[in-house]
């Protein structure tokens, strides 16, 4: 995108960068919220480039937040499961 020619507003990522932070990866929605923070200011201030350069990075961490979240969430449920049927049938024998 241009700087010194506007677009239509860049997505800001805000809610989805709440909501990974809130349910998720709280250090990497953290980061989604202060770059989705400078994506309307940047827009409203005439920096476009820099709005869009926002959005692209609010997105990039709410994405690596909301995968790595989820990562961890599968992993504990493997876990769980495993060690449940470990505890299951150990206490059969």
């Amino acid at each position: 995108m241009s700087s010194t020619v506007p677009g239509a507003r860049p997505k800001n990522w805000l809610v989805e960068s709440i909501l990974v932070t809130i349910f998720c990866c709280l250090p990497f929605g953290i980061v989604g919220i202060i770059n989705a923070a400078k994506v309307n200011s940047s827009f409203d201030a005439g920096d476009f480039a820099g709005a869009d350069k926002a959005s692209k990075d609010a997105g990039k961490w709410t994405k690596i937040g909301f995968f790595i979240g989820l990562g961890v969430m599968v992993l504990y449920a493997i876990a769980v499961f495993a060690f449940g049927m470990t505890g299951l049938m150990g206490s059969q024998s």
